[in-house]
């Protein structure tokens, strides 16, 4: 495989996009799914920031919502690069991007709810099917398609 600079130039701009896009995606429908169960922006970023703090993060302010957001946007740009290095061995996820995007969104939302946040030191919540549901929605339109869609965009294909 090719790793000159062009390859290396598109793979970064791949990762910066879909990240960036995913991450913007994925926290508007957080504010205005959860804002409409009553939460405050605030709040849930200092409920992201909750896994690494704990229920400190809630006594924290600002300081741990600006933690918290800068904890989602390394997930999501984390998220875009593990699709798009696997997409530079699996060319299916290029090729068929939307199809790719609509498979990976609910692979991220079941890895961060199974294996991260348990290891978490956030707080635990009961299953809902309607929040799941909603959940495995949104990862779908804001954080697969976002990804899948830049990989394809900045692929060397």
């Amino acid at each position: 495989m090719y790793t000159g600079p062009r390859h290396r130039t598109a793979t970064g701009s791949a990762i910066f996009w879909g990240g960036l896009i995913c991450g913007a995606m994925d926290i508007t429908a957080a504010f205005v799914v959860y804002g409409f169960f009553g939460a405050k922006p605030l709040r849930i970023l200092q409920g992201i920031a909750a896994g690494l703090l704990g229920k400190q993060a809630f006594d924290g302010g600002t300081a741990t919502a600006i933690l918290g957001l800068a904890c989602h946007f390394f997930i999501a740009f984390s998220a875009a690069t593990v699709f798009v290095l696997a997409s530079r061995w699996l060319r299916f996820l290029v090729q068929h991007s939307n199809v790719s995007g609509v498979l990976y969104g609910p692979m991220v939302y079941f890895f961060m709810n199974r294996v991260v946040v348990p290891l978490s030191r956030a707080g635990k919540y009961p299953f809902s099917l309607k929040m799941m549901l909603i959940g495995v929605a949104i990862h779908i339109v804001c954080v697969g398609l976002p990804i899948a869609i830049a990989t394809r965009r900045h692929s060397t294909l």
